[in-house]
């Protein structure tokens, strides 16, 4: 069957959670190994395959011109939180939140050891590089080389044992990689990256300890603040145990 330009299947078996939802935008939370959009490799399982089982007819509305409601990306290998627009005003107006960069997103990154400083902002450019890894396939991979383009993460250390370090980063811009790349820097590489990092980093975790756990934005209809939070992911409890970290969801509340 000849299927127009554009048309995205629908996929059941592609799962994931939904942290909210209205009938302008929805923020899910995409577990670990999806992919976020179709390309090669990856026409039918990810997560635009899973959104059009129920979201099809809106987000077939918005069509390539606004990236099917995709206002941005995740790794295939992090988890966390994604805002998803449903109608064209909504992913106009997050589009244009992220291009002023008023939206701020949190990431718990579980690192080899804490940095030298507890917190502080990192300002090193980022190339983006297509290496071909056989004669069929390529993947993306980047650097800092000061040929790339601006990059700024904000992090601060929240927990550490003698065995890791929980760190939360909040990556300003959004280029590739970026807080793999920049926690990597500071001495501080995230378990179970295997393209960034020191090999003793690779099985360390049994995926990436990477997870985006909190989106802040606008509404862009209601224009109200939104604060959209998730937990540790299960996947990764058992090696936060191990590593004798504590669970950042289950942390005691501060006296005010």
């Amino acid at each position: 069957m000849h299927r127009p330009s554009g048309y995205i299947q629908s996929n059941e078996r592609v799962t994931f959670s939904i942290k909210y939802e209205d009938n302008d935008l929805l923020v899910v939370e995409k577990p670990t190994r999806i992919v976020s959009q179709p390309g090669v490799g990856h026409e039918h399982d990810t997560l635009l395959n899973g959104l059009f089982v129920n979201y099809g007819k809106q987000l077939q509305q918005l069509g390539q011109a606004r990236d099917f409601g995709l206002v941005h990306r995740l790794d295939r290998e992090t988890s966390g939180v994604m805002l998803v627009a449903l109608t064209a005003q909504a992913y106009d107006g997050l589009r244009k939140q992220f291009e002023e960069r008023k939206i701020n997103k949190y990431y718990w990154a579980l690192c080899l050891k804490a940095p030298k400083d507890s917190q502080g902002v990192i300002k090193r450019p980022i190339l983006e590089q297509l290496k071909r890894k056989n004669r069929y396939t390529s993947i993306r991979k980047a650097s800092i080389s000061n040929a790339g383009k601006p990059a700024v993460t904000a992090y601060r250390v929240l927990s550490e044992s003698n065995k890791a370090a929980l760190i939360e980063a909040r990556p300003v811009t959004g280029r590739l990689h970026q807080v793999r790349i920049h926690m990597d820097l500071i001495g501080a590489a995230v378990l179970g990256d295997k393209l960034y990092g020191p090999n003793i980093v690779k099985h360390a975790s049994p995926r990436l300890a990477l997870h985006a756990h909190r989106i802040v934005f606008t509404h862009p209809v209601k224009e109200e603040p939104m604060d959209i939070r998730t937990k540790w992911p299960k996947d990764l409890r058992t090696t936060l145990n191990r590593l004798d970290i504590p669970r950042p969801d289950l942390e005691t509340p501060k006296p005010e």
